[in-house]
């Protein structure tokens, strides 16, 4: 009996894939904006905020509520992608501080995204099990991530816009996909389709 008191008194975990998901996309989009060129003459020290809260903490507190709800690849996925903008927004201060020679800079982002690259490709190919909306995340985001290392290692002005561009949908998939979550939890039953899952292969034996 004691054991169920308590077990009534813990309040249930919200799904936090929405919030991951919001955070990831609004960030991305504000800083694809930017590598597109879209912000003009404007530097990017407004995407330093969003890397550190929104796109950082925010996201990575979700990866930490996703392993209470004992949801091991939405808790890798916001954890390592929270990680990543709070070590872009890191690196962003200690550029616009001057702490960075203009030299490193743009082979230092290479390396940076090559390795969330790898890091995204077997998520990827695991998110094919999920549903349609989230395999569409991270296809768009590997397509991000490979235009935007190739343009910083070769230095192509035109390969760091099209990741830009590409980043801008990749944003727009992601905020769809929140937003699905998120009437989805609100009405009990799915509401906006997010498609079937891809693959099935390595499934668990009964």
């Amino acid at each position: 009996m004691a054991q169920e008191m308590r077990a009534a008194a813990t309040p249930a975990v919200a799904d936090p894939a929405p919030l991951g998901l919001a955070a990831f996309a609004l960030t991305t989009f504000v800083l694809s904006a930017h590598n597109a060129g879209l912000f003009g003459t404007v530097g990017n020290t407004i995407v330093v905020g969003l890397a550190i809260f929104y796109g950082g903490l925010a996201q990575f507190a979700a990866g930490m509520w996703s392993f209470r709800r004992g949801n091991t690849f939405t808790a890798t996925a916001f954890s390592t992608y929270g990680a990543f903008w709070l070590s872009l927004g890191t690196y962003l201060v200690l550029d616009l501080t001057g702490k960075v020679k203009a030299a490193d800079v743009l082979p230092s982002l290479g390396w940076f995204l090559l390795a969330f690259a790898i890091f995204n490709t077997y998520m990827l190919l695991w998110s094919a099990r999920i549903n349609t909306a989230v395999f569409g995340v991270f296809l768009t985001l590997e397509i991000t991530e490979i235009l935007l290392f190739l343009g910083f290692f070769s230095g192509s002005d035109t390969l760091i816009k099209a990741g830009g561009y590409m980043g801008i949908i990749t944003a727009l998939v992601a905020w769809y996909t929140s937003a699905a979550d998120v009437i989805s939890n609100m009405a009990g039953r799915p509401v906006w389709p997010v498609g079937q899952v891809v693959w099935k292969g390595g499934r668990r034996r009964p």
